[in-house]
């Protein structure tokens, strides 16, 4: 596809595999980016059996087929890449400090984007940009990369130089929060290449309303969320046993799935919780929206998060919200104003704050919900983001 005057901008966006349905983030902002005018072409470095149909063109790594086909692919993208581009491609690897065999692996790595004709390559993860940070330049495109969390505070801690040499390159950058921006800015990314862009949810579809009453008994407390050891939920369940152990009622629900089910389930049983706590598994949105409305309060206990998307639901479904301090989360509710923010790993203070919001008056209880609510449907609709990513792709 030759670029020519007044054509589509064409942004290639790199991530691990197409977003499943509860990965609202990705599908948010593709189709944000299409209704901006946008082409949209998605590379994936494993793709899923028996997949839907996806919002944009989809270009799945060769490396994710059975041997035979991944030869085949393989040689088919050798000949549809231009040999001058291969070499430069090497070139800057090696003189970036990598090895022979790491650089030639890199090109082959990278041959299924290097066939697009693309005026923007954005990564969705700063740790899928790493042995691909000279691609941009080899395509004549700009380079973006996205930050979401776990890949800005977790990744480094296993191998701590990984991202020496894309903080070289010419890129500009995306992230959740202020926060986020903040430690970028301290790794020596300057600052005016970072843009904040939070999440943002669809304000029409998930509005609730302000009840004007007290909280009762049992206390209906809900969470939704991967079951993935960087929710917290085991500190969660531990502030819910001393919440039994002063005798409040309450019922607690976690929806989603995850590699810790089996965990969390023994934590139930071990802490005397079985008769309180349901794990309900994955649910469609209008299910995820009728939980909301039929719980009290949210609580997001992380030991790392983003921002999360969850998080602006609730609110905007008009539960009480109850965060950790982790990353992304004070902004994203205010301690005080619209919710609580409990500091991280400390289930007695998470207990406590439980206990007092029981305590609380409905019109104490009414002035949060209604915050909450209205920051909200302000600040974090679909439109704001669509607009911000507009901004970012056309600098």
């Amino acid at each position: 596809m030759s670029r020519t005057l007044g054509h589509k901008k064409r942004i290639g966006l790199v991530l691990s595999q197409v977003p499943g349905y509860s990965e609202t983030f990705f599908r948010n902002k593709i189709k944000g980016l299409q209704a901006q005018g946008f082409e949209v072409v998605l590379f994936v470095d494993q793709d899923k059996p028996n997949r839907e149909p996806f919002l944009c063109e989809v270009r799945v790594s060769p490396f994710s087929a059975p041997l035979f086909k991944k030869l085949f692919r393989l040689l088919v993208l050798c000949f549809q890449t231009s040999p001058l581009k291969w070499f430069q491609l090497y070139s800057l690897n090696r003189k970036s400090g990598r090895s022979r065999y790491r650089s030639l692996k890199n090109v082959f790595l990278s041959l299924y984007l290097m066939t697009e004709s693309l005026d923007w390559l954005h990564f969705g993860f700063g740790a899928l940009a790493v042995h691909r940070e000279h691609v941009a330049e080899v395509m004549g495109a700009r380079m973006g990369v996205s930050f979401r969390g776990f890949d800005l505070y977790l990744s480094p801690l296993k191998e701590p130089t990984m991202y020496k040499i894309l903080f070289s390159k010419p890129c500009v950058y995306h992230v959740l929060s202020q926060e986020m921006k903040t430690d970028l800015v301290a790794l020596g990314v300057p600052e005016v290449i970072i843009s904040v862009i939070t999440p943002a949810i669809d304000v029409s579809f998930f509005k609730g309303s302000v009840s004007l009453e007290s909280l009762k008994r049992p206390l209906r407390i809900l969470t939704v969320a991967r079951l993935h050891w960087k929710k917290g939920l085991e500190y969660t369940l531990k502030a819910l046993a001393l919440l039994k152990s002063e005798g409040v009622d309450f019922k607690y629900t976690i929806v989603g799935t995850g590699d810790q089910y089996e965990r969390l389930v023994f934590a139930t049983h071990q802490l005397g919780l079985q008769s309180q706590v349901s794990i309900l598994g994955e649910r469609t949105p209008e299910q995820v929206r009728e939980a909301y409305k039929n719980h009290d309060v949210y609580l997001q206990y992380s030991i790392q998060e983003g921002f999360c998307n969850a998080v602006l639901e609730a609110q905007a479904m008009g539960l009480l919200c109850v965060v950790s301090d982790a990353e992304g989360l004070p902004e994203n509710v205010l301690h005080g104003e619209t919710g609580w923010v409990v500091p991280k790993r400390r289930p007695e203070f998470l207990a406590q704050v439980l206990i007092d919001l029981l305590g609380l008056s409905s019109a104490s209880l009414d002035a949060v919900r209604a915050g909450a609510m209205r920051r909200v449907q302000q600040e974090f609709g679909l439109e704001q983001q669509r607009e911000a990513f507009g901004r970012f792709f056309n600098m």
